[in-house]
């Protein structure tokens, strides 16, 4: 006998696919169709080709910006995942300090991102900010708005508190499902607390750290809000990421067609390393679990 097929189910599934493709496939295409174009007042289109792309691709400007976004991607990654993964290991498991842990953990990512940049904006200022009189009053030159390097040191310091806590939860979900003979049987063995780390909690923690990793990879690669509200991308151009310099082009300048080309360049390099990345990390695991 064959089994007969339900195709009302389609039905059921026929609104979240109209829904994205409102919400992203035709948002897609129109961004698309602005790059391959030049735009004129009185919403005049000419057809360009792919010279806007040339033109980006060739742009000191976009290579600088790209360099820019690439550093603080980098500098974020090598700080938040050591750091999360270590308050995530010196967390209780259990018990009520877990939960207070948890709920102290969870607040900085309750933060709207335009709130977050604001804050930080008036903790910061070198002569009323708590952060800014404070380093002053120790003897430190500090500055945000006019030094590049007190600038760079702010926005990542401010990144660092939000999203932070982001990797410690993921961190701390992969340790509590770590089956407790594990560090029953280490103990037996009188492993030391590194030998524990190394061979039972990291191995046990690489999904969800791969996780944590693709995600903090996606949201720094095109964060916006919060360093536009701190620093609007100065001083200068110190602090403009290639989402600032994105924004700058279409809104700014009102430069729609490189500002599209932008856009999908900027997508699709996205796409590209997370994909990369992730191809890796599964090839890896399928070799280990075939070893």
């Amino acid at each position: 006998m064959t089994k007969t097929q339900n195709n009302r189910a389609w039905f059921l599934v026929l609104p979240v696919l109209l829904l994205v493709a409102m919400n992203a496939i035709i948002p897609l295409m129109t961004v698309v169709n602005y790059s391959v174009q030049e735009t004129f007042g009185d919403n005049l289109f000419f057809w360009a080709g792919t010279s806007n792309y040339v033109s980006v691709l060739m742009s000191d400007r976009f290579v600088s910006a790209l360099l820019r976004q690439f550093a603080f991607t980098g500098m974020i990654l090598l700080i938040e995942i050591p750091l999360g993964v270590a308050i995530a290991l010196a967390m209780p498991r259990a018990g009520v300090w877990s939960s207070v842990c948890l709920v102290l953990m969870a607040l900085p990512l309750l933060i709207p991102w335009n709130v977050v940049g604001a804050m930080w904006n008036i903790f910061a200022l070198p002569d009323i900010g708590l952060l800014g009189w404070g380093l002053n009053a120790l003897g430190f030159n500090y500055n945000y708005t006019n030094q590049p390097v007190s600038a760079w040191a702010t926005i990542i310091l401010m990144d660092v508190w939000h999203w932070t806590s982001l990797v410690v939860l993921l961190a701390f979900a992969g340790l509590r499902s770590i089956d407790d003979a594990y560090y029953r049987a280490a103990k037996i063995d009188g492993a030391s607390r590194w030998a524990v780390f190394r061979y039972i909690q990291l191995p046990k923690m690489r999904q969800v750290l791969i996780i944590a990793i693709l995600l903090r990879f996606i949201d720094s690669f095109m964060i916006y809000t919060e360093p536009f509200v701190l620093t609007g991308g100065g001083p200068g151009n110190a602090t403009t990421l290639l989402s600032i310099d994105l924004v700058k082009a279409a809104l700014g300048e009102f430069n729609l067609g490189i500002a599209a080309a932008m856009s999908i360049i900027y997508f699709l390099m996205t796409l590209l390393v997370c994909w990369l990345f992730y191809t890796l990390m599964t090839q890896r695991d399928a070799k280990e679990n075939a070893g």
